[in-house]
C-alpha cells in the first residue's frame, strides 16, 4: 500500500457527540481551545452554524485521524455560505498523505457547503524566533502543498499569526532567571507597591469585561459587544477550561487575564487592565502569577497569545511585544490564514468590494 491510498477510504464525518468529540482532540496532536465543542457551541449562540468533522480510517471502529471544527456563516442575500476552521485543522502534519486527504476533504465539504471560500488557520509552524531563525521543514512543505493546490494565503488573519511561549518543564526559578532584568524588577516592584493578585470566579467577569473595555479604548482596538465575552468565559468556565486572574491595589480591581487551558497548554487569551495604578506594574506581577498557576495545573507551554506579524515598530502589536518580549519566551512564527477560493467571483466581491464599500459608508458616516 503507498503511502496515498493508506487513508483512500477516509472521509470527514459530521461527529454529534460532545465525548467523542473531547476524546479524538485528546488522541490527536497540539489540539487548541478553538476547536473545542465548547467553542463551537459558543460560536453557535453568535450567529455561526457548527459542522464538528472526524476523519477515520473506514475499517476502524475508532480510529480518529484530524478533526475540523467548521463554522459556517450564510451571506445575506444570497445561496452562499463562509466557511472557517479557527486554528485547525487538527493532525499529525508530519504525514504529508493524511494532509493531502485532510486538504482533499475540505475542498469538497466547501463544494458541499456551496462555500464561497473556506479558511483554515492552523497552528503549522513556519520558523522560530524573532528573525526566523529556525525555519521549520514541515511548514515550508505544508505551504507549498496550499498553494500548490490553489489555496491562497489570507489577508485576512483572524487569529494571531505569530506568539510568544514559554516552557514550562524549566523551574520557576529558570523561568524567572531568563527573563530581562527590568521584567524581573517590575515583577518584585509590583509586590512591594501593594498589589495583590486573586484567583477570580464568574462574578468577577462584568468588572473584568469593563477593564477590557477601557483598556481598547486606551490601545485603540476594536472589541465586541459585552454579552460576547461574558458567554465566552461562562462557557470556558462551565467546561473547566478558563480561569480568571486578577491584580489589586487595596482590594480595588486594577488588571486580570482570562486563561484558557487546554490539553498540556495554558493560554493567556485576554487580558485587560484599567489606567489606576500603572506606576506599580500589576501585569508584570499578574504575569508571573498566571505562569506559576499554569505550572502547578501540570501545563507544559504558557501561550502569550499573540505577537507582530512583523517586528517592527510600525506594527500594531509592538507596543504588546515589548511587554511580552520582557518575559523571555520562544517566539513561534505560523504558517497563517489560508483560503481555498469554490466562488471566484463572490470572493473578489467578498474579500475586496464589500470591504471598500463598507469603508466608504463609514467614512461618509463620521462625515
Amino acid at each position: 500500500m503507498t503511502p496515498d491510498t493508506q487513508y483512500r477510504a477516509s472521509t470527514f464525518k459530521v461527529e454529534k457527540s460532545p465525548a467523542a468529540w473531547a476524546k479524538a482532540l485528546g488522541a490527536l496532536p497540539n489540539a487548541h481551545p478553538l476547536q473545542s465543542w465548547t467553542w463551537g457551541q459558543f460560536k453557535a449562540r453568535w450567529g455561526w452554524d457548527t459542522i464538528p468533522c472526524l476523519l477515520t480510517i473506514a475499517e476502524s471502529s475508532w480510529n480518529p485521524l484530524a478533526a475540523a471544527l467548521i463554522l459556517k456563516r450564510s451571506v445575506p442575500r444570497s445561496p452562499y455560505s463562509i466557511l472557517y476552521v479557527p486554528k485547525g485543522p487538527i493532525l499529525n502534519y508530519n504525514d504529508g498523505a493524511l494532509r493531502r486527504v485532510v486538504l482533499a476533504e475540505l475542498e469538497n465539504i466547501a463544494k458541499q457547503e456551496n462555500a464561497i471560500f473556506i479558511k483554515i488557520d492552523p497552528d503549522v509552524v513556519k520558523s522560530w524566533g524573532e528573525e526566523a531563525e529556525r525555519p521549520s521543514p514541515i511548514g515550508s512543505k505544508f505551504s507549498k502543498e496550499l498553494a500548490q493546490r490553489g489555496w491562497r494565503y489570507s489577508a485576512e488573519q483572524i487569529q494571531f499569526r505569530n506568539t510568544v511561549e514559554i516552557d514550562l518543564h524549566q523551574s520557576e526559578d529558570e523561568i524567572m532567571a531568563a527573563m530581562k532584568q527590568k521584567t524581573r524588577y517590575n515583577i518584585r516592584l509590583a509586590g512591594r507597591k501593594g498589589i495583590e493578585i486573586k484567583h477570580g470566579t464568574p462574578a468577577d467577569f462584568p468588572a473584568i469585561v469593563k477593564m477590557y473595555e477601557e483598556t481598547a479604548v486606551r490601545d485603540n482596538f476594536a472589541i465586541r459587544p459585552t454579552d460576547y465575552y461574558l458567554d465566552a468565559w461562562q462557557s470556558f468556565y462551565d467546561a473547566g477550561m478558563a480561569h480568571p486572574l486578577i491584580a489589586t491595589f487595596e482590594d480595588n480591581p486594577i488588571a486580570a487575564v482570562v486563561l484558557i487551558k487546554f490539553d498540556q497548554t495554558v493560554t493567556y487569551m485576554y487580558g485587560a487592565s484599567t489606567n489606576e495604578e500603572r506606576n506599580r506594574m500589576p501585569t508584570y506581577l499578574l504575569q508571573w502569577e498566571a505562569i506559576r498557576w499554569a505550572k502547578e495545573q501540570g501545563a507544559t507551554i504558557y501561550d502569550m497569545w499573540g505577537a507582530p506579524s512583523e517586528f517592527e515598530e510600525t506594527d500594531q502589536l509592538w507596543g504588546v511585544w515589548r511587554f511580552k518580549q520582557g518575559f523571555n519566551g520562544q517566539v513561534v512564527r505560523h504558517i497563517g490564514a489560508w483560503d481555498y477560493v469554490n466562488k471566484p467571483l463572490w470572493y473578489w466581491l467578498y474579500t475586496n468590494a464589500l470591504p471598500r464599500y463598507t469603508n466608504y459608508l463609514r467614512s461618509r458616516n463620521n462625515k
